[in-house]
């Protein structure tokens, strides 16, 4: 009976599989468009060896570790050619910081979107996809906006946050990265378009059944491969989410599923487990691009997560898919 009613009265799900979006990047932009995926590969994974080879465990007890990967990444960052600050606040007397990089950050930006992955991983892992992948996607993310910066539209300002804590113990505290951000964002009155928070990119599997689901969506048709990416939002943020599904369908090397949720996802507690959560509990439209984490990953929080495990193709593909978003921006 509990079945039939949640599939029958409650529609907390939008399922997309497609292969023709509602609208495209112009054809100009398309025959400049700057992007070499074998590039991006060698980019991305000189990334994930930095964090999880030559840095390893980033959690709350490699604090060494922890402050290494925020100078990296602020470095990386304004190596890129990005306005670089740091959003330094407290965690139980250890100062932690988001590291924040922005594509012209214009006061008078009427499209105002902010990327995000998180960059501590779990105690004894170096958390290859949870969440290296997401910031090695975030950081060649920002290489290719940088390359493709004349094709953007003026009125775009894109801020990319690397945040400093997500993991447990830390996990649903005030002490989240991502929190501390969107707080502060509401506090200050800023607008934002949507964001788009990177959690666990980069691995997929391929056997028929390795793709599993949370209730109740094991009982849609859903893929039983996990070679796809995921993009989850809430009811509020479905425009958003339609129009990176439109943009990630001119990419037909990346299938893409979207899902929509109500009540900002505590119907379905698994879906909140990442950085876009706050933002959606401040109000701003938010979206989770994800692999689905443990619903396909074995390795989850297992020190077994390490980025021999991954696919660097399909996270350029990721990239790509992006980088197609941003760049038809003007035509939304």
């Amino acid at each position: 009976m509990l079945e039939k009613t949640l599939l029958s009265r409650i529609r907390i799900w939008t399922l997309c599989l497609a292969f023709a979006g509602t609208f495209s990047v112009s054809e100009a932009a398309m025959t400049d468009l700057r992007f070499d995926k074998d590039i991006s590969k060698q980019r991305i994974e000189q990334h994930l060896y930095l964090l999880t080879k030559e840095i390893g465990e980033r959690s709350v007890r490699r604090w060494e570790n922890h402050a290494q990967t925020r100078d990296a990444l602020e470095e990386i960052f304004q190596r890129i050619g990005l306005r670089t600050t740091l959003e330094t606040y407290d965690y139980k007397g250890t100062p932690v910081a988001n590291v924040i990089g922005e594509i012209n950050p214009g006061k008078h930006s009427t499209q105002r979107y902010l990327v995000g992955a998180h960059y501590d991983s779990v105690a004894g892992t170096v958390g290859a996809d949870d969440n290296a992948s997401g910031v090695a996607v975030l950081l060649e993310l920002a290489e290719v906006l940088q390359e493709n910066r004349n094709l953007l539209d003026p009125s775009l300002s894109i801020r990319l946050v690397a945040f400093a804590l997500e993991e447990p113990p830390v996990f649903s505290t005030s002490y989240m990265g991502s929190k501390v951000h969107a707080s502060a964002m509401k506090a200050n009155q800023e607008q934002l378009t949507g964001m788009i928070c990177l959690e666990m990119v980069g691995y997929t599997c391929h056997r028929e059944g390795c793709q599993s689901y949370p209730f109740p969506l094991q009982f849609m048709k859903y893929p039983k491969k996990g070679d796809f990416i995921g993009i989850v939002g809430n009811f509020r943020s479905r425009k958003f989410t339609a129009a990176l599904m439109d943009a990630f369908s001119n990419n037909p090397a990346l299938p893409a599923i979207t899902l929509s949720v109500p009540f900002n996802g505590w119907l379905m507690p698994a879906i909140r487990l990442s950085d876009h959560a706050p933002f959606w509990d401040q109000g701003f439209k938010a979206v989770m691009i994800t692999d689905t984490a443990f619903y396909r990953n074995p390795h989850y929080h297992l020190s077994s997560d390490t980025m021999e495990t991954l696919d660097i193709d399909f996270m350029a593909e990721l990239v790509r898919s992006l980088l197609l978003f941003f760049l038809a921006a003007d035509s939304r």
